[in-house]
């Protein structure tokens, strides 16, 4: 029989974040002693062809959602940021398969896009002030489009 398991936290020391700060100095900080948010991306402009793609939405709902611009557009233009970035190149691919005779061509261009998360201390008496952090993540755009015929 396995013993229980004890705590991570108890058994793994933690490391100290190194954060620099804008005046160019570094900051140490205990990531126990911060919450995590992250802020939503900076968009695109929203165009009424647009379909950003996220991985909490239903795969079936966003490829429906898709397929019926397209019905309305000759071409609509897919995002997808970080992890959704698998689910937009399937999304693509298949408004392609499922067009007739291949009626639906594509074109896929890639990004990065810079976010920023809010580090806000657990308890405001004893730890800083909250911090910012900037991070880079990839993106990917994919234009769906009829081609001229």
């Amino acid at each position: 029989m396995a013993e229980p398991r004890s705590p991570v936290s108890a058994s793994v020391p933690h490391k100290l974040m190194v954060l620099p700060t804008p005046e160019g100095s570094t900051l140490e900080m205990d990531p126990l002693e911060y919450t995590l948010r992250k802020r939503l991306p900076r968009k695109l402009p929203k165009r009424r062809n647009d379909v950003y793609v996220n991985m909490k939405t239903d795969l079936k709902a966003q490829l429906a959602r898709c397929q019926k611009l397209l019905d309305a557009h000759r071409e609509i233009c897919i995002h997808g940021l970080g992890l959704a970035i698998n689910r937009a190149i399937n999304i693509a691919l298949q408004l392609q398969t499922s067009s007739q005779g291949g009626a639906l061509q594509l074109a896929a261009n890639t990004s990065t896009v810079e976010l920023i998360d809010d580090l806000e201390p657990d308890d405001l008496d004893e730890a800083g002030e909250p911090l910012t952090r900037t991070r880079n993540n990839s993106a990917i755009h994919i234009r769906v489009f009829h081609p001229n015929a």
